[in-house]
């Protein structure tokens, strides 16, 4: 009878254990996303610095980056945002795993060819499983220097002091991981074409 019992629960343990998604291969559509996501953040950031340089710039940022995440999140059912190590946001911060696949990128944030890494996996399980792409953003010296770099005018730090008092975002040199897109989505809505 013991035997018996213990070999139900088992079953009943082992039936409850979900087997992982299998991955889902959702790059183009997510590349498309992070495209379009720089795109955007670029023309208007550019735009902001030809009209009142890396000050300007940096309020453009603060709420055109959080704007197009949603706008591209809403039009598409993943979920678009930036993620960093030292983040200027700190809705920006990863959580859970997604330090540990950040750090991974960061020890290789461009490919041989030059072009920014990617990474893709899928989490969760049942209605909670996603599939994840992230690419790197990796730090370049213009524009990009002006308010991450390593010597940062100090009317750009004061401004960034002013809107980011808990910034971490400083400090990069050129080819260093200064973020992530992050392109999440739920595993039904990834293999819909």
């Amino acid at each position: 009878m013991t035997r018996l019992m213990l070999a139900g629960v088992i079953l009943a343990v082992a039936g409850c254990a979900a087997p992982s998604p299998e991955p889902v291969d959702v790059s183009a559509k997510s590349a498309a996303l992070a495209d379009r996501f720089q795109a955007d953040l670029q023309g208007q950031l550019q735009a902001a610095m030809k009209a009142g340089g890396p000050v300007g710039a940096i309020g453009v940022c603060q709420q055109a980056a959080p704007a197009i995440a949603a706008s591209l999140s809403e039009e598409s059912g993943a979920e678009v945002r930036r993620i960093a190590l030292k983040e200027r946001n700190p809705a920006a911060a990863p959580e859970g795993d997604l330090r540990e696949r950040l750090e991974q990128l960061a020890a290789a944030p461009l490919t041989a060819e030059g072009k920014p890494a990617v990474m893709q996996w899928t989490s969760g399980s049942g209605a909670d499983a996603k599939a994840h792409f992230m690419r790197a953003i990796p730090m370049k010296e213009q524009p990009c220097a002006a308010c991450h770099g390593t010597s940062i005018a100090p009317e750009v730090k004061n401004k960034l002091a002013e809107l980011y008092p808990a910034d971490k975002a400083t400090g990069f040199k050129s080819g260093d991981l200064r973020g992530a897109i992050l392109v999440s989505w739920p595993v039904g809505a990834a293999r819909d074409e």
